[in-house]
């Protein structure tokens, strides 16, 4: 059906015109662009394995940022850089009188320094190809949709009226706390991006809310003891099993759907021995910065008063018992209506191709600017993943791949305005 679609989009321009937002999917460029997407999908294909065989652990993604712009620059892409952070940014000029818009795929994966990445390739049952590799979905495919809408775009010399900048950000995975796609805001970007578009994700969906989360690491310590000589004093394991169950406890409103795991837990050195470290990693999340903090206040008074009960239960003990919480990461919540243009165009996008969108709240890069109150919105790239983050992740590109690539660039020229 999706294959059948896209052919109407290259040759009915009368279906585009019964959008209520316009989609240039009849301006001649732009179906020479998707022709090329489609017809040399092969090349996007290509692109996604062989950056996905170049290692980029969290804050170590410099190798993989310096082939990323040395492929934009070899696309025609201008003013190709890596920023301070470690971001990969380059220009394509637009003829004037537009919105600046930024297209964006992270480059950073979950995988440790010293992971396999080597890509395998098989041939599926309908003909088509599965890569797998670490990655090869979360985000490789996303640069390799930047890749070759640049590389289109150039063929078909498409002209936009605003400057689109071609971004790879770094961090955007769990411990990088989304520090690249930040420095995009606070750095030499500032005050100049109109709208923000996140390649993420495969398939053929948009994310248009931010589930925001906030992420600490909770220690609870002590000076520790022989578990039969030195019983009576405070237990920083049971001071960290009160914090957990006292969490456990709390109440979450289902819509704005608010989530808490204690997700880690580590301390202790052997069963004979009283602990001198109970230390748990705690993930709350909503699409509601309010019910976050609303959850986060009650969290932190859970973990207090565990602190003060374990204290509390052995009242003959003069051993201390601390308490230190750091943040591993605070990742911003926010919504955008249905009816925001960037969300409109998303979906009338993804008619035109044939395929229904449902815009979705999930946490990507797309989190920063949402919070900040600008227009953004996160683009799956076609295909189908599975086993996303383990060291079986695989990618299968399917009878219609290419409509990845085709949705993201209709999103981008409608955006960014075409002459």
């Amino acid at each position: 059906m999706r294959t059948k679609a896209s052919a109407l989009l290259l040759f009915a321009p009368v279906l585009l015109a019964a959008q209520p937002i316009a989609i240039p999917g009849n301006n001649a460029a732009i179906r020479a662009s998707l022709a090329t997407l489609r017809t040399d999908n092969a090349w996007t294909l290509e692109q996604q394995a062989s950056i996905c065989e170049i290692p980029a652990p969290p804050f170590k993604e410099a190798v993989r940022a310096a082939e990323f712009k040395r492929r934009l620059e070899a696309l025609g892409i201008t003013n190709v850089r890596i920023d301070a952070t470690g971001n990969v940014i380059g220009e394509r000029a637009g003829i004037g009188g537009g919105p600046t818009v930024v297209l964006s795929a992270h480059l950073d994966t979950v995988f440790p320094e010293g992971t396999d990445v080597r890509v395998k390739r098989d041939s599926t049952p309908a003909g088509g190809v599965r890569l797998t590799a670490p990655g090869i979905g979360d985000d490789c495919r996303g640069l390799a949709t930047v890749l070759s809408i640049a590389r289109a775009m150039r063929s078909a010399n498409v002209r936009t009226s605003g400057m689109v900048y071609f971004v790879g950000t770094v961090g955007e995975e769990g411990p990088g706390n989304l520090r690249g796609v930040r420095a995009l805001f606070t750095g030499e970007l500032k005050g100049r991006i109109d709208y923000f578009i996140s390649v993420d994700g495969t398939g053929f969906g948009a994310t248009s809310g931010a589930v925001g989360s906030n992420r600490y690491r909770v220690s609870y310590k002590g000076p520790g003891g022989h578990s039969y000589g030195a019983f009576g004093m405070p237990n920083p394991i049971h001071a960290m099993g009160r914090a957990i169950a006292k969490m456990s406890d709390l109440t979450v409103p289902e819509n704005p759907k608010t989530t808490f795991s204690a997700s880690v837990v580590h301390g202790g050195t052997s069963v004979n021995s009283i602990p001198y470290e109970g230390i748990v990693e705690v993930d709350m999340r909503s699409e509601s910065a309010a019910s976050l903090a609303t959850l986060d206040a009650k969290f932190q008074l859970a973990i207090r008063d565990a602190l003060r009960e374990e204290l509390a239960r052995w009242p003959k003990s003069r051993v201390p018992l601390t308490m230190t919480i750091d943040t591993i990461g605070i990742r911003p919540a926010g919504s955008q209506p249905d009816s925001a243009r960037i969300v409109r165009v998303a979906v009338e996008a993804g008619k035109v191709l044939g395929f229904p969108v449902t815009p979705q709240a999930s946490s990507t890069d797309s989190n920063v600017p949402i919070g900040l109150g600008i227009p953004a919105i996160t683009l799956d790239a076609g295909g189908r993943s599975s086993t996303a983050h383990s060291l079986t992740e695989s990618y299968d590109d399917g009878p219609n791949g290419f409509l990845g690539p085709q949705y993201v660039l209709l999103v981008l020229a409608a955006l960014s305005g075409i002459k």
